[in-house]
């Protein structure tokens, strides 16, 4: 039996090298990657390919024209939302095989209506009361990475 995939969803994202970034992440731990429209850059931009380097032949990346568009197509796989304004921690929760990560843009991070859809599926990272939040590549991989772990690091070396 083939294992679903983890899927690392980016609503609005707005800086092309910490998507680039978190495009490599995915490329090397087998993840799908899905951006949520509106985009902060192109996907052509040259910071974003740089930061993913050479990994993109490696790389699953789904586009969407709005959050509605991403639940339309992808009715299946629960949800974990990754919000400063959760309380429960990221390593609280059991991952689903083919569950979906979801981040949102740099400055705001998620809004209201999305959260309010997943009232119970919403996580965070633990950091100082005096630190706004973590930078969002490094936020993708630690949470991303727990997933993996509690998964048993499939197909990874």
């Amino acid at each position: 039996m083939m294992k679903k995939r983890l899927n690392i969803v980016l609503v609005e994202p707005e800086i092309p090298p910490n998507t680039g970034n978190i495009a490599r992440l995915c490329a090397a731990i087998g993840a799908n990657l899905h951006l949520v429209k509106p985009l902060g850059f192109s996907i052509d931009d040259k910071h974003l390919k740089r930061a993913g380097l050479d990994y993109w032949h490696l790389l699953n990346v789904y586009i969407y024209e709005n959050f509605l568009d991403f639940e339309e197509k992808n009715p299946d796989g629960e949800r974990f939302l990754a919000t400063t304004k959760a309380s429960r921690f990221y390593t609280e929760v059991k991952y689903s095989q083919g569950c979906y990560l979801v981040f949102g843009k740099e400055t705001k991070g998620l809004s209201d209506d999305i959260r309010n859809r997943y009232p119970d599926k919403q996580i965070r990272l633990p950091m100082k009361a005096e630190a706004r939040s973590l930078n969002l590549s490094n936020s993708v991989a630690i949470m991303a990475y727990e997933a993996l772990r509690q998964f048993g690091f499939p197909d990874l070396c």
